[in-house]
């Protein structure tokens, strides 16, 4: 069974960026470490910003990649939430948070504590 990632949740893009920033300050590699937003666009261009990941297939698998073609928006990123390791309750939970525009930092592979 895969460990639950950290996760933080954050009301913008700049608040992401800072935590992103506090997150490698302390060890954190950028490999590991991922952003998601409720738009593909939008999740892209703070990944690009922050030179941080996307959840890609090589997370979710192909079969969950392709089924997330036919899948609405929601259904998706419930998908690719739980693809990295939180539970389908903390999945639907991140997902309406970012439905109100919230941005989710999440870590694998963590190896230092982090406190905000």
């Amino acid at each position: 069974m895969r460990a639950n990632p950290y996760a933080k949740l954050v009301d913008n893009a700049a608040r992401a960026m800072e935590e992103i920033d506090i997150l490698h300050r302390q060890g954190i590699l950028r490999e590991d470490t991922y952003v998601v937003a409720h738009s593909k666009e939008r999740t892209n261009d703070l990944a690009h910003a922050a030179d941080v990941n996307t959840i890609t297939m090589e997370e979710e698998g192909l079969l969950n990649s392709v089924a997330n073609l036919f899948r609405s928006r929601g259904d998706e990123l419930r998908a690719k939430l739980e693809s990295v390791g939180l539970s389908p309750s903390q999945a639907q939970q991140y997902e309406s948070e970012l439905d109100e525009g919230k941005v989710l930092i999440l870590v694998r592979n963590r190896v230092h504590s982090y406190e905000s």
